[in-house]
């Protein structure tokens, strides 16, 4: 993993990026996989690494990011005492790539070949996966079940849950007038946009666990001048669809809404990530790892979000929070709890060679 945390992989980093897909396709490809590459101009290239696919079984993808948050030159250090390793990336998520990859060498070592068992590493999760989630989405079809090795929760905990996510901007229009001789002639779109934030943060509702955040104001020109425009730029999260359904059209309704007269918006964004809810499949998934792996699995769900909604979006029986314990992750202090690798691994050594001696798992 050392090799791995040490070269730099921010997501704008094409050329660390892809050496770190190198460094994985090298040992992938020792374990009889072939690569896909999906090649990008800007950011690093998208991989699949394929193993043969028997007929037998029921498929699963294993899903990852090559990419982390820190720009060259900001945090690549990589030190370890007796409980913990540090560095970018040992919990987010290299970390969590190397647990998938120990358990397929485990199971290659022990029956010389695997089938039905596909790696996905992206290069854009940490940026919002703006490309890589139509490659995501696409594949998900072709798999029955996901392992998503984001990291582990307290207490070896796995993510069930993952609230989605939109971001939007509200382009608002007024008319410019002076602030002094001809105020009455104005249209405050400034006024127009407190007016909304208002309706907007009502919105959040934490019992349901939705909320929506106006993070950014821009407009006006200045102090004497009626302000003839504005822009709000807000984030909503919710934890179901019903709630995503309300918040949609709520945003819609301030949007459309004139609260100060001879004002006019228009609403521009999209849903980035959609809800992961947690249901029965994932239960049963879950309770046939536990009798595996001889271990307790606590449920998590957590506010974040990662790949895992992609695929879940797509129908796929997902499981996220399979990599290694840490803290600490997007900042200088990040490290990853050493016997929860051992842990991690061995659970998934366990529960992927039960897929390849009955082809299934629940």
């Amino acid at each position: 993993m050392k090799r791995a945390v040490q070269i730099n992989s921010h997501t704008r980093n094409k050329r660390g990026v892809d050496a770190v897909g190198t460094l994985f396709g090298d040992w992938m490809e020792a374990l009889g996989y072939e690569t896909r590459r999906y090649e990008r101009e800007l950011i690093g290239d998208h991989l699949l690494f394929r193993a043969p696919v028997s007929g037998k079984r029921r498929r699963i993808l294993l899903l990852g990011h090559l990419d982390t948050v820190f720009a060259p030159g900001s945090f690549e250090e990589w030190r370890e005492d007796e409980e913990w390793v540090y560095g970018p990336g040992v919990c987010d998520m290299k970390g969590g790539n190397i647990v998938a990859l120990e358990a397929l060498r485990a199971i290659h070592e022990e029956r010389g070949r695997i089938e039905d068992i596909d790696l996905l590493l992206v290069s854009d999760e940490e940026t919002g996966s703006d490309d890589s989630k139509m490659v995501t989405s696409e594949l998900a079809r072709e798999y029955d079940i996901c392992f998503v090795f984001e990291a582990a929760g307290p207490e070896g905990a796995v993510v069930v849950g993952r609230k989605g996510i939109g971001t939007f901007e509200i382009f608002i229009e007024g008319r410019a007038a002076h602030a002094g001789t001809s105020y009455e002639k104005g249209c405050d779109a400034n006024l127009e946009a407190a007016m909304k934030l208002q309706r907007l943060a009502a919105l959040t509702d934490l019992e349901r666990g939705s909320t929506v955040n106006v993070g950014k104001i821009e407009g006006g020109v200045g102090a004497n001048t009626v302000s003839p425009h504005a822009k709000l730029l807000l984030e909503l999260r919710y934890a179901g669809l019903k709630e995503k359904e309300r918040l949609m059209q709520a945003l819609l309704e301030a949007t459309e809404r004139s609260f100060v007269e001879g004002t006019s918006a228009r609403l521009a964004g999209s849903i980035q990530r959609d809800v992961m809810e947690p249901n029965a499949w994932q239960r049963e998934l879950v309770e046939a790892m536990e009798r595996i792996g001889g271990v307790r699995l606590p449920l998590e769900r957590r506010g974040g979000v990662s790949d895992a909604n992609i695929v879940a979006a797509a129908g796929v029986v997902t499981i996220d929070g399979l990599g290694p314990y840490g803290d600490g992750d997007h900042t200088p202090a990040e490290r990853a709890l050493k016997r929860s690798f051992t842990e991690r691994i061995e659970l998934m050594r366990k529960v992927l060679a039960a897929h390849q001696e009955r082809g299934e798992i629940a």
